[in-house]
């Protein structure tokens, strides 16, 4: 797998593995960026993919200073289980 990259004219953040690329779709509003929607194509699903994208997008924003808000369920389920990235996300 390859590493996540910031897909901006497309707001997404998207990481690609083999022939299918799984993304976050997202809204950035200065500093805060709104994780709306994560997609794993089929084929990855039940390999890590989907996990391996939301960490990958968290260390990227992590690196940017950024917060998020994390209205994918996807998204705040990864982040309850890996409290790490608590201090990220905005309003606490």
């Amino acid at each position: 797998m390859n590493q996540v990259n910031d897909n901006a004219a497309s707001q997404r953040f998207e990481l690609a593995a083999g022939d299918a690329v799984a993304f976050i779709a997202y809204r950035r509003e200065g500093n805060q960026v709104e994780l709306i929607h994560t997609e794993v194509p089929q084929a990855l699903e039940g390999k890590g993919v989907g996990s391996a994208l939301v960490r990958g997008t968290l260390e990227r924003l992590r690196a940017d200073g950024a917060t998020v808000l994390p209205s994918c369920s996807f998204v705040a389920r990864y982040i309850e289980r890996h409290p790490e990235y608590g201090d990220m996300v905005a309003g606490g």
